[in-house]
């Protein structure tokens, strides 16, 4: 596995033994690597740059609107490595934005490493800071794989699953492979649902965002003032990841769209803010810095799904066909912030355009609206 992403812009604000079980590995995807994908998009914070707060991304998108907190739900996020300062730096992000102490639960299924990542603690931070900030109530389970193989990650992964997570967030993928389809099998698991970022490199596709069994997140730009009102149009952003799958085929959920004359899977699903210029604050080691990517997207989108399961009497198994009803009825734009505007790096064919598209997918949620209809 080759990509991590998120995207992060260094900011000097001043404030204050293995459990897995499943398919056997072939050796070169047991040997492949997960690797942070920051330096392709780092830019130094300044004054004037963006930097969103909890609050801002909350009107944003609606959730300011619902009472849901995420109470007696498990948001599973998995990562390699983990982050030796993330106890304070959890901390420090509640202080900072008047949040509940958090309920987290850190679990080393193929046992602990002394090797660090710096790239993986920061994506560590990014994640349980923001899926907490977004569902405060919600427990969160860290689960940090022993090394960022694919066998290591996806073994983290199953033991989600076992610890009975309504929802798991992947902020990391591979380039496609032709054996991926027999893997789908540790992304199927009776009330839960599995969400992964789609990708910060532009058009293209990866693994295991083209899952069928996946909800896959692209990416956008979100203009905001400080209070959290849009003050010009959501865009696509240019770094969101999609396309069309080499391998998986085409779910019946995507099949009314029209948007695969190939027969294959398509991605994003759905999207959420991305882009580094409009990203969010984190802190990390002390100190605090504005992260962006499909990294952000995927947390954000996961919880969300525990606000949802905490409306529900059973928890969403497979959240994509209830998303793509919507897509297919009256109610779309009053459920979906359809976005028309902006395309992805890396291939013309690839702009954001009415209904849904290989950079947005169906756009982004109206979450006071949203909940409801996946509520019932």
């Amino acid at each position: 596995m080759k990509k991590k992403f998120f995207t992060l812009l260094i900011a000097s604000l001043f404030v204050s033994s293995s459990v897995f079980v499943g398919q056997a590995f072939d050796k070169k995807i047991n040997s492949a690597q997960m690797y942070p994908n920051a330096t392709n998009h780092v830019k130094r914070y300044y004054a004037q740059q963006v930097a969103y707060k909890p609050s801002q991304i909350k009107t944003a998108y609606g959730i300011n609107k619902l009472s849901a907190t995420g109470k007696n739900q498990k948001i599973a996020v998995i990562v390699a490595y983990g982050s030796p300062t993330l106890n304070n730096d959890l901390k420090a992000f509640n202080s900072q934005f008047g949040l509940p102490a958090a309920d987290l639960q850190t679990f080393y299924p193929q046992g602990k490493t002394t090797s660090t990542d710096e790239g993986w603690a920061q994506e560590t931070s990014l994640d349980v800071e923001w899926s907490h900030a977004l569902a405060p109530s919600a427990t969160i389970d860290l689960i940090v794989a022993k090394s960022s193989s694919s066998q290591d990650l996806l073994g983290a992964v199953d033991y989600a699953s076992k610890l009975g997570a309504q929802v798991v967030s992947m902020s990391w993928g591979t380039s496609e492979f032709a054996a991926e389809a027999s893997l789908d099998v540790h992304f199927q698991h009776a009330g839960t649902v599995y969400v992964s970022a789609s990708g910060d490199n532009g058009a293209g596709t990866s693994w295991p965002s083209v899952s069928p069994n996946v909800l896959a997140v692209g990416g956008t730009n979100l203009p905001l003032s400080s209070q959290g009102n849009l003050t010009g149009s959501e865009s696509a952003w240019s770094g969101s990841g999609g396309g069309i799958s080499k391998y998986e085929k085409l779910p019946a959920y995507q099949h009314n769209l029209g948007v695969s004359i190939y027969g294959k899977r398509a991605v994003p699903d759905v999207a959420f803010d991305a882009d580094p210029n409009t990203g969010v604050l984190v802190n990390y080691n002390s100190s605090w810095y504005v992260f962006g990517g499909t990294s952000l997207s995927s947390p954000a989108w996961a919880a969300f799904i525990a606000l949802i399961d905490e409306g529900r009497k059973t928890s969403l198994t497979n959240v994509q066909i209830p998303l793509y009803s919507v897509a297919n009825s009256s109610s779309y734009n009053s459920n979906f912030r359809d976005i028309t505007a902006g395309s992805s790096s890396n291939s013309y064919m690839y702009s954001a355009k009415k209904g849904y598209d290989l950079v947005t997918g169906l756009g982004t949620p109206l979450e006071n609206n949203l909940f409801y209809y996946l509520s019932k």
